[in-house]
């Protein structure tokens, strides 16, 4: 593998983690929206 390819390939990965990162985030942050919803009624 190139040095270009290993690059580009590092970026890929990198950029696929944030997404994956954000999901998780945006789901950790909506279950704990819907606990304190329902612990409220």
């Amino acid at each position: 593998m190139t040095p270009e390819e290993e690059t580009a390939l590092k970026k890929r990965q990198k950029s696929r983690n944030l997404v994956l990162g954000g999901v998780l985030l945006f789901f950790v942050v909506l279950f704990y929206a819907i606990t304190i919803v329902k612990m409220t009624d």
